[in-house]
């Protein structure tokens, strides 16, 4: 139980050769055939024949993965020849990854790590494929074998994928055997963002925070779900704010764990430098305290960069996994717990060198990037940026106490008129489905308690 009170080689570059190939599929090949330059397979260059989609396809096709060995056996030949810098100069993080530590991750990813057991959990659970607004959108979906279980779309983050999810469907499909009863279970929708892993890759301007969340109502409408919820951290807490904010038919509420929280006159002191406004109790004052000092601690440099110049970025990225790792190791939520060294913490290394190799095989280090320059800078915590105030929808909030975000419940309250839940969680921090899948499951429980209720 909680403690805290609740309120209610190069020719082998990008997907390297995955092959991508339903049971029906692979009866009807004939010839190869061109491969659009939004289609997910991009660049595997020449395929056996696959039924193709357009942008008038509403189809969901089912989809399976699998990797050539050809592409493994390149990745790890690149990480071994990787030619590595001189040493920090600092004995501490401040600089980026630390060689000695990466080395000895970058080591095992080149040696003892295994893409097949990654590869077999993503296939052993029920993947399709659709395509809305001419982009091939992958997603997982989990049905719960209880019949009364509340449709929930699941939106991941950076330099998260899928990946960070995985562990939360168990817990939110089949709550009896998790803790919970029967009336808490979940079908579970996790959809790649356009531009990470399977998703398709955008060719064009246009595919910011807005226009995923206009997609993934497209996608829930075409699953048939006239009634369900939303939930998102990182990105996905952006993306489904704008779900919200949008109120597509059958959207009851959704649940944050990054919410846009810090009020205009803290973020322009935070953005200013100035002092903490006199009038801050004890708690907004170490909220105040917290972001000043993430902020001076250049803590997001990788969304500055990325929002700023993703394409120059992305070079580096795609062409050296350890260059790659480097950069989203920059990400204050990975860096704490990514190398390693405590085999029984999840996300454990292979855990997250799986998400890793995703982002090398499907060549997606710079397009999923791109979503931080269409998002033009705007900051995912500023109230004011989001008009949170304006949402009808109920708004679910719970805070990560491992996370570098702290936003107290005053801030929180000021910001979503339609709160109906606030928790602080002891566990768990930026990451916290892939942290603590069970306790975020249990949240999500929680959270949406009175909105089943009153259906």
């Amino acid at each position: 139980m909680l403690r805290a009170t609740r309120h209610a080689t190069h020719t082998l570059t990008g997907l390297g050769s995955i092959l991508l190939a339903t049971s029906m599929e692979a009866q009807t090949m004939t010839t190869p055939q061109p491969v659009a330059t939004n289609d997910v397979a991009t660049a595997i260059g020449s395929l056996p024949a696959k039924k193709r989609t357009t942008a008038t396809d509403s189809s969901i096709r089912p989809f399976r993965v699998h990797v050539s060995q050809e592409a493994l056996t390149d990745l790890k030949r690149r990480v071994n020849a990787t030619r590595w810098p001189d040493k920090e100069t600092v004995p501490d993080q401040s600089q980026g990854a630390q060689e000695a530590r990466l080395r000895q991750l970058l080591q095992y990813w080149g040696s003892g790590y295994d893409w097949r057991k990654a590869e077999a959990q993503l296939n052993a659970l029920p993947q399709f494929m659709t395509n809305i607004d001419g982009l091939d959108i992958h997603f997982i979906q989990v049905k719960s074998k209880e019949k009364n279980a509340m449709p929930l779309l699941i939106t991941h983050g950076w330099p998260g994928s899928v990946f960070e999810l995985l562990g939360t469907i168990g817990p939110l499909t089949d709550p009896v055997a998790h803790g919970g009863t029967a009336a808490d279970a979940f079908d579970v929708v996790i959809p790649s963002i356009p531009g990470y892993g399977f998703s398709g890759r955008p060719t064009a301007p246009g595919w910011g925070p807005e226009h995923v969340a206009q997609v993934w109502a497209e996608l829930m409408k075409r699953l048939g779900y006239t009634r369900y919820l939303a939930q998102g951290g990182d990105w996905g807490a952006v993306i489904t704010t704008e779900l919200a904010r949008q109120t597509p038919p059958g959207l009851l509420g959704i649940h944050l764990n990054l919410p846009a929280a810090i009020p205009p006159e803290i973020g322009a002191a935070l953005a200013t430098g100035a002092p903490a406004p006199a009038s801050l109790s004890d708690k907004e004052r170490a909220a105040f305290e917290g972001s000043q000092k993430y902020a001076m601690a250049g803590s997001a440099a990788y969304f500055v960069m990325l929002s700023a110049r993703p394409q120059a970025v992305g070079y580096g990225l795609n062409d050296s996994p350890v260059g790659l790792a480097a950069f989203m190791l920059v990400h204050p939520g990975f860096a704490k717990w990514t190398y390693g060294d405590d085999a029984a913490k999840t996300p454990t290394k292979d855990k997250v060198l799986d998400d890793f190799t995703l982002y090398w095989l499907t060549n997606t280090s710079t397009s999923a990037g791109r979503l931080y320059w269409e998002n033009k800078g705007r900051s995912p915590t500023a109230s004011a940026t989001w008009k949170t105030t304006e949402l009808t929808l109920p708004v679910a909030v719970t805070i990560f106490q491992e996370d570098a975000y702290q936003p107290p419940e005053s801030w929180v309250r000021r910001a979503y008129k339609n709160l109906i839940y606030f928790h602080e969680a002891p566990r768990g921090g930026h990451f916290a489905a892939w942290e603590q899948p069970e306790e975020f499951a249990e949240e999500l429980r929680a959270a949406f308690k009175p909105l089943r209720e009153a259906k």
